[in-house]
C-alpha cells in the first residue's frame, strides 16, 4: 500500500510541476489521459531513482564531497530530463523542454513536494 501512496504523491507532484514550471508541459486535453500520463511518468520516475541514483551517488560521491552536494541539483536535473526522454519514447504526452531552468526547478519542486506530501501523508509503515 506504501508504494501505491507513493506513487500517488509523485503523479501529484509531477502534476504541480506542469502547472508551476512553463518549460514542463502535459500535452493532453482529456483528464482520464492526465492522470494516466501522471501515472505512467511517476513510474518511470521511480524507476529511474531507483536504478541510476544509486550508481551514480557510488560513482560520483567524490564530486559531491567536492561541491558539498550541490552536484546533487545538476543530477537531478539529468534524471528528469531522462524521465522525459522515455516517456516520449512510450509516447506519454509529458515532456520537459530543456536543462536550465526547466529540469532543475522541475526535479526540485517534486523532490520538495513529494517530501512535504510524505510528511503529511502516513503510509501505514510508521505504526
Amino acid at each position: 500500500m506504501g508504494i501505491l501512496i507513493r506513487l500517488v504523491i509523485t503523479a501529484v507532484s509531477l502534476w504541480i510541476a506542469t502547472l508551476v514550471i512553463d518549460g514542463i508541459r502535459l500535452t493532453t486535453d482529456s483528464l482520464g489521459g492526465q492522470i494516466g500520463t501522471l501515472l505512467a511518468v511517476a513510474v518511470i520516475f521511480g524507476i529511474v531513482n531507483a536504478v541510476l541514483r544509486p550508481i551514480i551517488k557510488t560513482i560520483g560521491c567524490g564530486l559531491y564531497v567536492l561541491t558539498l552536494g550541490l552536484i546533487s541539483l545538476v543530477v537531478n536535473g539529468l534524471l528528469f530530463l531522462l524521465v522525459s526522454w522515455i516517456a516520449g519514447r512510450f509516447d506519454l504526452p509529458f515532456h520537459v523542454d530543456d536543462f536550465w531552468p526547466s529540469a532543475i526547478l522541475g526535479a526540485l519542486l517534486v523532490g520538495v513536494v513529494s517530501w512535504v506530501l510524505n510528511m503529511l501523508v502516513p503510509d501505514g509503515g510508521d505504526d
